[in-house]
């Protein structure tokens, strides 16, 4: 795999999806209906990172590093602000609830071959913020979405078949 620029890259919402005990897999995601927000412009970063916890050994003279929870972070996407995009319209929707919902990245990064495939990344996300951004007179106006992924990052390799 070479590398590869973020544009033709993708993201989507999906359903109200809770999180849960164990780690999801691709076939949690299977029934969803993904809905894809157009007009991005950046899709931010993600993926775990894990909190250091410490302890301090008297008999050592010596503090320990030890990794404790992991944080999948929180996917900071700006977009075009558009009212009549679907995509943007549910996560707006999305913001206005309690719940966590599924989401979608897709990468623009499938390999030649018979039917290629790009690289997928799910989570569970709680939407935590959609604020409109109108900032000097020759700027677009913005949608700028913040998601906290409450769930590990399920990653689906591209394939050239």
């Amino acid at each position: 795999m070479a590398i590869f620029t973020v544009a033709g890259s993708k993201i989507s919402i999906g359903a109200a999806l809770p999180s849960k005990a164990t780690d999801f897999v691709v076939a949690d995601f299977a029934s969803q209906t993904w809905q894809e927000v157009g007009n991005v412009e950046t899709l931010g970063t993600f993926g775990d990172t894990s909190e250091e916890t410490t302890f301090d050994d008297i008999g050592k003279a010596r503090r320990q590093k030890l990794k404790g929870v992991r944080d999948a972070g929180t996917l900071e996407i700006v977009c075009g602000l558009d009212y009549s995009d679907a995509g943007q319209a549910a996560l707006v929707a999305a913001e206005k609830v309690p719940h966590e919902f599924a989401i979608r990245v897709e990468f623009s990064d499938k390999p030649s071959g018979a039917s290629p495939k790009n690289s997928i990344r799910y989570f569970v996300a709680r939407i935590m913020s959609a604020a409109e951004a109108l900032e000097a007179a020759g700027d677009v106006a913005k949608l700028n979405v913040s998601m906290s992924i409450n769930s590990n990052i399920v990653r689906v390799a591209a394939s050239a078949t």
